[in-house]
């Protein structure tokens, strides 16, 4: 791996090389979007796109037919309308065939009642239909697919549709003639998904009384709703228990899903999660079932939740299991949908080895999330994120060696630094004593699009001009200080110049007076910029100046340097005037 290339997806145009997060961040999801306005375009206008013509002709490869074929009102029209998930469409037709007195076969109405019960009433979208599996298959349950999103507050506004009263679904469901426990199933699921949490627990209610039986799908979806319907941590975790003890009875067999939703809900009780999520692991071991990454997630969420980190030996063995592992997908948890309003798991775990000052459980985990196609389940944003957290730990906590080794590999083909990378990287080069390393860092800065942080340039500043340093850092030095004068100085119509701080010309005035350059540490900062920001130099500044002056033998500069000090009224004047008179040969006139 090319550790100066940026990531592959946008090596098709040079030109949209991103050159800092930010930049990553906005291409990408740019070119997502073109994507999806690619994909509206085809379903809005398929009468363009129907050229076909290809040879050999590969069906997977041809655009999809979004049109009806079937025309009148009959059932294989409804079932067709259903399959292309035409959601208003498939209600308009259903509904004709109600007012003619044509019978709809049970299968069909439920497939209809999976439609509605997924989509709401609301057509279906590119991002919904991503979601959407077949819903002919009996045995893919779709709601299931989509996990209800947790919101933390109650009451509030979800993004997405809401179940409302009497919608197309709850009144197709009443008058249908016959009811099985699919129906029932995909109701309650629906209602979950849309965040009817107390209708759904009512339908399951009915459901009992008409000896049906639940499938695993919808045990789920109760499950996960658990936390709306209970107040107190206890009365939801009894109420979990009721529903796991309803599918011993009913005989219907947990999976995977089943535990990650007793272990979401377990985040929410607080202590008793604590006390009970060990519980719910040793049962999934006994019934041989795997945990996937949303699993771990959420038992590190109970253990660690928020700032309060408590010693604990979970975060160590959930990495010794993961580091053996690699993992596919199995909730929708896992990776890319999980929700905004929690941490991604890696990104999590990485906060956490961050908070813990762990290095060995960091290293531990980037060794288990570039095992296998582990990586794929975190996106390039939060990717990003997660790189930046475990390099402001190698800063904090490795030697300097291994951070530059680690800083070479990773930027910019892992991830782009953030200013606070940088402000970490600048601290260990300090605590190191590696401050050569200043310049390169600063190139970094300048292709990051960091030169004109006002945070960053005060502490590369300080450090550059705290000691002397050899003759040929000193020069490297006051390079760096002339690019920073330049974007001090930029008259670009984009850019309005930095305004320049007492600390940030002392800085630069210094660096120029070591590197011998006496001309650029007068007439650019000196004289010029102290008089228009109204400001004092130090009297470090006053004498590192002197000692270029004399070190080049100005003895004009220096007779400048006097007058500045007396015009300012510094109380070192009348040092600085011995010392020129003593140490420069001065003409009858200089006297």
């Amino acid at each position: 791996q090319d550790p100066t290339a940026a990531h592959y997806m946008f090596q098709d145009d040079p030109f949209l090389m991103p050159r800092n997060a930010a930049n990553s961040r906005l291409f990408s999801l740019s070119k997502e979007s073109g994507r999806n306005a690619a994909k509206y375009i085809i379903k809005q206008f398929p009468q363009y796109f129907d050229k076909t013509f290809a040879e050999p002709n590969i069906p997977c490869l041809m655009p999809e037919t979004l049109t009806p074929q079937i025309e009148g009102v009959n059932e294989e029209a409804l079932k067709e309308r259903i399959h292309l998930r035409r959601v208003k469409d498939s209600v308009d037709l259903f509904d004709q065939l109600v007012q003619a007195g044509t019978p709809v076969s049970l299968e069909t109405t439920n497939s209809l009642l999976d439609l509605l019960c997924f989509y709401g009433d609301g057509e279906s979208t590119p991002e919904k239909e991503e979601q959407k599996e077949d819903l002919e298959e009996p045995g893919v349950q779709a709601s299931e697919q989509k996990a209800p999103k947790r919101q933390f507050q109650r009451g509030s506004q979800s993004s997405g549709s809401r179940w409302r009263e009497n919608n197309n679904a709850a009144r197709i469901f009443k008058i249908m003639p016959e009811r099985n426990a699919h129906s029932y199933c995909t109701m309650i699921r629906g209602m979950v998904k849309h965040r009817a949490f107390a209708k759904a627990y009512d339908m399951y209610i009915d459901l009992l009384n008409e000896r049906h039986k639940a499938d695993v799908h919808t045990f789920n979806a109760l499950i996960t709703a658990v936390p709306y319907l209970k107040e107190r941590f206890i009365e939801r975790w009894e109420l979990a228990k009721v529903f796991l003890n309803h599918m011993a009875q009913q005989e219907v067999q947990p999976n995977l899903l089943t535990f990650n939703a007793v272990l979401k809900t377990l985040r929410r009780c607080g202590g008793v999660g604590r006390s009970m999520s060990p519980l719910v692991i040793k049962e999934m071991e006994a019934l041989d079932i795997e945990p996937s990454l949303a699993t771990y997630d959420h038992l590190l969420f109970i253990f660690y939740r928020g700032a309060d980190l408590c010693p604990s030996g979970i975060i160590s063995e959930v990495l010794d299991d993961i580091q053996k592992r690699s993992f596919t997908p199995q909730d929708p948890d896992d990776g890319m949908d999980f929700n905004m309003s929690d941490n991604l798991h890696c990104l999590s775990l990485g906060e956490k080895c961050c908070d813990l000052r762990d290095i060995k459980l960091a290293y531990q985990l980037n060794k288990a999330m570039e095992k296998g196609d582990n990586w794929k389940f975190i996106d390039m944003d939060r990717l990003n994120a997660y790189w930046s957290k475990f390099f402001s730990l190698l800063c904090m906590m490795e030697q300097i060696d291994v951070v530059l080794k680690w800083y070479k590999e990773m930027s910019p083909s892992l991830f782009y630094p953030t200013p606070k990378n940088i402000l970490d990287l600048l601290q260990a080069l300090d605590a190191a004593n590696h401050l050569e390393v200043i310049p390169s860092v600063w190139e970094d800065m300048k292709q990051l699009g960091f030169n004109r942080r006002q945070d960053l340039l005060e502490e590369l500043l300080s450090l550059m001009s705290r000691e002397q340093h050899p003759d040929e850092i000193q020069l490297a030095f006051a390079k760096c200080a002339e690019d920073i004068k330049a974007v001090h100085e930029q008259t670009g119509r984009e850019q309005t110049p930095l305004e320049w701080t007492a600390s940030a010309l002392s800085h630069v005035a210094l660096l120029f007076s070591r590197a011998g350059r006496t001309q650029d540490a007068w007439y650019v900062n000196m004289m010029e910029r102290f008089q228009q920001i109204n400001r004092i130099p130090t009297d470090q500044v006053m004498d590192e100046f002197l000692n270029c002056a004399k070190q080049t033998n100005c003895p004009d500069e220096a007779i400048k340097l006097v007058k500045l000090a007396a015009s300012l009224g510094l109380p070192s004047s009348q040092r600085l005037k011995s010392r020129t008179e003593e140490e420069f040969v001065l003409s009858e006139k200089q006297k």
